[in-house]
């Protein structure tokens, strides 16, 4: 299996989508009303879909998962090209610190990172998912199982990167440069969360078995008969697996 997209849910895909979709200067793949996918791709690395699916439900804010953007060489006129594109200035209690926390239109949290941020060389233009959790080293070994990415030096002492070194960090734990938010019991669905596309060769049936033991939760819904399954980390944060393409 492998790591395939980046989802938001969102009421209204078309703005969230396109202003995700101009700020990475990503390659877009589907627009409708009800869905908007654009694909973020590295030379070199892995290209990922971010996906903006249309929910009803209200959006409550929920930052146990957010990008964190490269800015370049040029942190101020990179915030300033995102609060033209539709991002508001967020102050989250982060005091005085050297990254600058906005939100996306529809209100989630995402940081630009400073100048001279050496740590996500290659990265693209997001160096980051940041994913708060329970236990970080449990977490990140969870993530590499999952997804075959390879521990790396990153923010946080628990960060993983696609093996070919290049493309976005998943970052666990609290990093010192991410948001500063309260740790508070999670309560409400992520906003944001990972799909993982099944292999040919991989048996649902098994990876579900492997994944329940390692702490993960079959999320038992209300939302019809879909054609992939949606579970919970040992930390309580959603992710699904897709089923393998056929043909």
């Amino acid at each position: 299996m492998f790591l395939e997209n980046l989802v938001f849910d969102a009421h209204q895909p078309q703005v969230r989508g396109h202003f995700w979709e101009q700020a990475l200067g990503t390659d877009n793949l589907t627009d409708e009303t009800d869905n908007v996918e654009t694909r973020l791709s590295v030379p070199g690395g892995p290209a990922l879909d971010l996906c903006f699916q249309q929910v009803t439900d209200p959006l409550v804010p929920s930052p146990r998962l957010h990008l964190d953007l490269a800015a370049g060489d040029d942190q101020v006129g990179t915030v300033q090209r995102l609060l033209d594109l539709g991002a508001t200035r967020l102050d989250i209690g982060q005091g005085d610190v050297p990254w600058v926390v906005l939100a996306d239109p529809e209100g989630h949290p995402f940081c630009v990172l400073p100048d001279d941020d050496d740590l996500h060389r290659d990265s693209g233009p997001v160096a980051a998912v940041t994913v708060e959790c329970d236990d970080p080293v449990r977490d990140a070994t969870f993530w590499a199982e999952l997804t075959g990415w390879q521990p790396f030096a990153g923010s946080s002492p628990h960060s993983l990167r696609h093996p070919s070194g290049r493309g976005l960090v998943l970052e666990f734990g609290s990093p010192e440069r991410g948001p500063a938010v309260a740790r508070t019991p999670k309560t409400v669905k992520n906003q944001l969360h990972l799909d993982l596309r099944l292999e040919p060769d991989d048996d649902l049936g098994d990876v579900l078995t492997r994944v329940e033991a390692r702490g993960a939760v079959r999320i038992d819904h209300d939302w019809g008969d879909l054609p992939w399954t949606s579970l919970v980390d040992p930390s309580g944060n959603e992710f699904c697996f897709l089923p393998a393409r056929t043909g």
